[in-house]
């Protein structure tokens, strides 16, 4: 009875997500202490991250409802359709990429070159390049 009401209390228990500004934080709080980012630096790459991340809730929302489209639409045969959530999936991965570079790219510009060769040497599971942006998500720890 007990592992009843155990299970049932897990089942019901509905996880928020964190929001873009929190996994910014996170995110620049891991890149603070391993590069030693100053209070500019924090303050910068927070507001690099959180644009990062925000973009990137609203294009993972349109991304699952175009697979779910695409998924229908093979299932009935729509060629049509399926043509037209390619193509949204296509420019959807573009703004995708876009985010996550354009948040590497203005965060590598603030780095001293101590910092920049330290950021390098992380490689894409450290958040260095080669993952766009660095932070968190579902493509990284996301």
């Amino acid at each position: 009875m007990a592992v009843t009401s155990m299970l049932a209390n897990a089942q019901s228990t509905t996880r928020t997500p964190p929001t873009p500004a929190k996994i910014a934080a996170d995110q620049v709080a891991r890149l603070t202490k391993l590069l030693d980012l100053n209070t500019m630096q924090q303050t910068e790459a927070a507001e690099y991250f959180t644009a990062e991340q925000t973009t990137l809730v609203s294009v993972r929302t349109a991304m699952h409802t175009a697979r779910t489209a695409l998924q229908a639409d093979i299932k009935s045969g729509n060629t049509t359709d399926i043509t037209t959530q390619a193509a949204t999936i296509g420019s959807l991965t573009t703004k995708e990429v876009e985010a996550q570079a354009t948040a590497a790219a203005q965060f590598i510009a603030i780095l001293s070159p101590d910092q920049l060769t330290k950021y390098e040497s992380l490689g894409p599971l450290g958040g260095g390049p080669g993952v766009p942006g660095g932070g968190p998500g579902p493509h990284g720890t996301h």
